[in-house]
């Protein structure tokens, strides 16, 4: 018999189960509501279409409104879902009721906003939605702003600061933690700053904006140390939160910082209630935990998980373990896994070792440095997690890749070397560089 199912949210979480959802039932019925007007956009395209390496923000939907609806999923643009009644089965969007016999919540997360003096004025935004992209961009030109001020020196804004460089304007950072990228290590933070500084943009560390205020040139912000000011645009990206106000209200079960709690198949702990994506809390495979992870592949894999299981299949998320990747004008800054701060904060033991090599061999022209930090037991001589920087070029994402799949598959450091990796002089050496730092790690710690 065909099931009702409706999904809270268009993003991520929310598409990658209704296609789901289609492939494994496709009688089922599939109702989708969005808070705004963009389904299926990719939110991690917004800042190259700022610096106009992506000339048509429409092209940044994966699939189009009606690619969406010739899957059989009925969409419902800006249609805002106010309730959830679980023992009826029914939400409540623009004044009408919708019955369901299987629920997800996939609403994700909003932008941090701190209690900053000056954060309604205008010129200052957030960033996360297409929506903002737009009003921004749109403020940007009718304003003509020649400055911007970026708040926050995490993944969105150094992309930013990228990417309104690259479109010609000034650009001032400032980071309230002493290093920007803080999920890397300092060195790896101070090496980041450093492309940003060669670029043009002003980076300042260890500072917090105190006031923003309307000036004769636009908006004079003012901070801690002296930090002083005057731009056209103020950008506030210093991290977000789980938008779980909805499924709260519907007795949804939350952790203490408001993340939706999940089992492995995705189910809350309400019958035909589901959650995937960044309003929920995501297992760390490694860590053996709970953490909070909003990330875009997470929230895929999570979305298409519980679109299995709504759709009576048996499903399984396996967790993740934070593998992200950066570009930051011609360098890439790639991660995965756990650093020697984070073994501490959960008292494992680790030893990091720090080593750079050629991208692939030197007599080949073009060859670029790779740094790489690899983190492992000492003890177990498990692999926990690496860090790298270099070139563009340099395969950086690959990388980083092999390492997040034998982090995952639970490899030993000495096992990478047991790879069977591609090579050519132009892209590699007989030892891939990750192979020589699974080398340096083992002689660094006298494996």
């Amino acid at each position: 018999m065909a099931k009702r199912h409706i999904i809270i949210g268009g993003s991520d979480a929310g598409i990658s189960a209704a296609l789901r959802i289609k492939e494994i039932s496709p009688e089922d019925q599939v109702q989708m509501f969005l808070a705004d007007a963009y389904p299926n956009f990719s939110i991690c395209g917004i800042p190259f279409y700022f610096s106009r390496e992506v000339s048509d923000w429409k092209t940044l939907a994966h699939r189009t409104a009606d690619d969406i609806q010739k899957q059989g999923i009925d969409i419902f643009p800006n249609h805002f879902v106010s309730h959830i009644d679980p023992d009826q089965k029914e939400i409540q969007a623009n004044g009408h009721t919708y019955a369901y016999d299987e629920l997800l919540i996939g609403t994700g997360a909003k932008s941090i906003k701190p209690p900053l003096p000056g954060m309604d004025e205008e010129g200052v935004f957030t960033l996360r939605w297409i929506g903002e992209m737009l009003e921004i961009d749109q403020f940007i030109t009718q304003k003509q702003v020649k400055k911007a001020l970026i708040v926050g020196g995490g993944y969105i804004g150094i992309e930013m600061a990228d990417s309104l460089r690259v479109r010609g304007l000034e650009v001032d950072l400032v980071e309230f933690q002493s290093t920007i990228l803080q999920t890397l290590d300092e060195g790896f933070g101070k090496a980041a700053q450093q492309k940003l500084e060669e670029q043009g943009v002003k980076v300042f560390t260890g500072t917090a904006v105190e006031k923003i205020a309307p000036s004769e040139s636009g908006l004079f912000v003012s901070g801690s140390h002296g930090f002083q000011s005057t731009c056209q645009l103020v950008l506030v990206v210093v991290g977000a939160r789980p938008n779980s106000s909805l499924a709260m209200e519907a007795g949804v079960q939350v952790n203490a910082r408001q993340t939706i709690k999940t089992d492995f198949q995705m189910r809350t702990n309400i019958s035909s209630i589901y959650a995937a994506g960044d309003c929920v809390e995501t297992y760390h495979s490694l860590l053996k935990q709970h953490v909070y992870l909003p990330l875009g592949t997470t929230a895929h894999k999570q979305g298409r998980i519980a679109g299995s299981n709504m759709a009576g299949q048996k499903a399984t998320f396996k967790g993740a373990i934070g593998s992200q990747v950066l570009k930051i004008f011609n360098m890439v800054a790639g991660r995965t896994g756990i650093h020697d701060r984070d073994a501490a904060k959960y008292h494992l033991p680790s030893f990091t070792s720090e080593s750079e090599f050629w991208d692939h061999k030197v007599y080949y022209p073009g060859a670029n440095k790779l740094y790489i930090r690899l983190t492992g037991n000492p003890e177990s001589g498990k692999l926990l997690g690496a860090q790298i920087i270099g070139s563009t070029k340099s395969e950086v994402a690959k990388r980083i890749d092999i390492l997040a799949t034998a982090i995952q598959n639970e490899y030993a450091v000495d096992q990478l070397n047991d790879l069977d990796l591609t090579y050519t002089p132009p892209l590699s050496s007989p030892w891939d560089p990750v192979q020589m730092a699974a080398q340096e790690w083992l002689k660094n710690v006298g494996k």
